[in-house]
């Protein structure tokens, strides 16, 4: 007997938005990419859905091939009440850390977005932006059940890409274009080849652990 194929998981719907609009609040989803790469920055979008239109699709972008990814980032950006997307940089990360540098470019997230937001529902279970003047919801995979916070993971994980891309250029023996500043093979190789480049986050132990610490700078970013 053929066993039945394996079930979808449903789709994020508005349920923890719909608490607090219901409430007068206008809600905001948040999620981060680029936590764990070598290189690059680290991204923060937020994403105002409307209640009375949903985005068909919508899922954790981890989940989704790129070309849909996009396609997706296309319609949030045309159906959303609004979008924030927020960096900091490598440089910033090594600054200060990764635990500030991801509120920084939560809080640049935030501010960008027009209206404003009051309430922010954020994936994980780190309330990163505590003290900005909104009441806000750390949720546990967040992605797979709020639209608002799978929205914002979309947008956040196309514009890294789409700037991990553009940066490869300037540095093409990384292959940063295929593996966006994450620990790839390729990537490691590369490292172990060439030493950092400037779009490293220098003070990584993944880094810092080569062999070769020789500067490649063919320009800054």
């Amino acid at each position: 007997m053929t066993a039945p194929p394996p079930r979808r998981a449903a789709a994020p719907g508005l349920r923890h938005e719909r608490r607090y609009r219901s409430a007068g609040h206008r809600v905001a989803g948040v999620d981060e990419v680029g936590r764990g790469a070598w290189a690059g920055p680290v991204t923060v979008g937020a994403v105002i859905l409307p209640d009375d239109r949903g985005i068909v699709g919508l899922r954790d972008s981890k989940a989704l091939a790129p070309a849909t990814r996009e396609r997706l980032a296309e319609r949030i950006h045309t159906h959303a009440i609004a979008v924030g997307i927020g960096e900091a940089s490598n440089r910033e990360i090594d600054a200060v850390g990764l635990a500030a540098a991801l509120r920084l470019a939560g809080l640049r997230a935030v501010a960008a977005l027009t209206p404003p937001a009051d309430v922010l529902l954020i994936d994980g279970d780190r309330d990163f932006l505590a003290g900005v003047g909104t009441h806000n919801e750390a949720i546990v995979r967040g992605d797979a059940v709020s639209a608002s916070i799978a929205a914002a993971s979309i947008v956040a994980k196309v514009h890294r890409d789409a700037r991990m891309r553009r940066l490869a250029e300037a540095y093409p023996a990384y292959d940063l274009a295929s593996n966006k500043g994450y620990g790839a093979p390729r990537h490691a190789a590369a490292l172990e080849d060439h030493g950092p480049c400037a779009l490293h986050r220098h003070t990584w132990s993944p880094v810092t652990s080569r062999r070769q610490l020789r500067l490649t700078v063919p320009h800054d970013e």
